[in-house]
């Protein structure tokens, strides 16, 4: 009992936390100076590019060209105390980290995205148009896998680019513009990094690029988000323009080629219903009488019936294979039993501990899923650790990657056993029934895979972040959507899963 009073106070205030969570993001965070500026970071092995100079980057110019000395001077009279107001607040606002900062947009355009379908009059659930995102129903429907998607692309680009622009940095030495004219007075804490390329701007024009193709609707709002991002560094006197539109060229060019992998992972057929068949066909072969159904009217379809089939990161797929969890158990056996007989429970007598735990992890419609809810962990790990931004979207880089292979691997398990859910036994739930089969546990699986690699990073916090994924896991039991086995073996499967990363994590180089 102990415990779940825990459990019951800290979910009190992580729900203030999260219903403030953007008042607190933008105007509580303050700038810092990085504890570390990982000078090195430019020979880190990156996930995409081949080497950190596969984009090449134009040397800049000299400090004391005279087109460099007129953006010197065009900068004096952009910095304070000519700002607005307003301008002031952007400067603020992004002053927390670009990394920090895209990773939140990211969060907030997957939450606006996160709606099934309606079915139509004739009874039928149309699929969202990626050629006219804006038509009803809105295109993506960001659920879980594809966020976790999203969420990896974005972080894999800005890691990336961002070891290029490192290495770019230290080859060319560009000093601050503060440092070079101290008549300039930036707005912003100063360090000793190289301003050239502005590593602002190669974050922005990446994360544009992944996020247009993400959110295609969502082009005119990104593009603000950009030219906020940029401006801010020329009103904080952090860069010159040529600093900006290096970062432009190279965050752009890595992006892109981020984007070939993307396009080639199988996300485009994740959605094949003609699969179905088979898959129940095998699910029968198993031993299963009982095979997952849709339990709303009319039907639907199940999502992403082969997302288990997209290419993974930190591990191939005889990997995949060899790690799936074994078969759940089967309706009759005494196991079987055990668990009905622990929802039944939990269905008749609910503790308000149980509830709260239930309702604070749900993570449903409308939110930005389990997925989003560990990038948002590790970012404000990140920020409180106060990392660079090359250490910042590495951490995010390892810990997207692992979450988007914790979907991959529990989908494939998913509609390998194509198992059924506790409401085909009569079961009700209240925090919102998925619309797909039940081993193993998504929440369970992501946020194993999420407690993982964020304990690596942050070893300090690691018996927080275990009790967070068990939370999550024990969440799915108490809101009667999971057999208990479905949580257990998904907390395992994704610890194993986001062992892969921490262990690619191991060998980049970075210290």
């Amino acid at each position: 009992m102990k415990k779940y009073i825990y459990y019951f106070i800290t979910l009190i205030c992580f729900g203030f936390l999260q219903s403030c969570e953007k008042t607190a993001s933008e105007a509580l965070l303050s700038p810092y100076v990085p504890t570390n500026i990982d000078e090195n970071a430019g020979n880190w092995k990156t996930f995409v590019l081949s080497s950190p100079t596969e984009v090449s980057l134009a040397a800049p110019a000299a400090s004391n060209d005279p087109n460099y000395l007129k953006e010197i001077d065009s900068l004096k009279n952009i910095v304070a105390p000519n700002l607005t107001n307003e301008q002031r607040q952007i400067v603020a606002y992004w002053g927390a980290g670009a990394v920090y900062r895209w990773n939140e947009i990211a969060r907030e355009l997957a939450a606006r995205y996160n709606s099934a379908p309606a079915a139509n009059a004739e009874g039928k659930y149309p699929v969202p148009d990626a050629t006219n995102p804006l038509a009803d129903p809105k295109f993506p429907f960001a659920n879980p896998p594809y966020a976790s998607r999203a969420l990896a692309y974005l972080s894999v680009a800005q890691f990336d680019a961002l070891v290029s622009a490192w290495k770019y940095k230290y080859q060319y030495n560009r000093q601050s513009p503060g440092v070079v004219d101290k008549a300039i007075k930036p707005l912003l804490p100063v360090n000793t990094l190289p301003s050239y390329p502005s590593e602002d701007a190669v974050v922005g024009q990446a994360s544009y690029v992944i996020l247009l193709a993400m959110f295609p609707g969502e082009g005119p709002f990104l593009k603000s988000k950009l030219e906020e991002c940029k401006n801010a560094r020329l009103w904080a006197g952090m860069n010159v323009s040529s600093d900006l539109n290096a970062g432009v060229s190279l965050g752009g060019a890595v992006a892109a080629k981020v984007m070939v992998r993307a396009r080639a992972d199988g996300m485009g057929a994740a959605n094949n219903q003609a699969a179905t068949p088979d898959m129940i066909a095998r699910s029968k072969s198993l031993g299963f009488t009982t095979v997952w159904t849709s339990q709303e009217s009319p039907a639907r379809p199940p999502m992403l019936p082969t997302f288990g089939n997209v290419k993974t990161w930190n591990f191939d797929r005889a990997t995949m294979e060899a790690i799936r969890p074994t078969i759940p158990y089967i309706e009759g056996s005494a196991e079987f039993k055990k668990d009905f007989e622990e929802l039944q429970t939990i269905d008749k007598n609910q503790t308000r501990e149980q509830a709260a735990i239930a309702n604070f992890w749900a993570d449903g419609p409308g939110t930005y899923t389990p997925p989003g809810h560990w990038h948002r962990y590790g970012a404000n790990a990140g920020f409180e650790a106060k990392y660079s931004e090359v250490r910042m979207a590495r951490m995010l880089a390892y810990l997207g990657t692992a979450e988007m292979d914790a979907g991959i691997g529990c989908w494939d398990t998913k509609f390998y056993y194509y198992s059924p859910r506790p409401q085909q036994y009569g079961l009700k739930t209240s925090v919102g029934l998925p619309n797909f089969p039940s081993y193993t546990s998504g929440h369970s699986t992501f946020s194993a895979a999420g407690a993982e690699v964020l304990s690596a990073f942050f070893p300090e916090k690691a018996s927080t972040f275990n009790s967070y994924a068990q939370q999550a896991s024990d969440s799915r039991v108490y809101g009667l959507i999971h057999w208990r086995i479905d949580c257990s073996m998904g907390l395992k499967h994704g610890k194993v899963i986001g062992q892969y990363a921490v262990k690619r994590a191991s060998q980049d180089g970075a210290l």
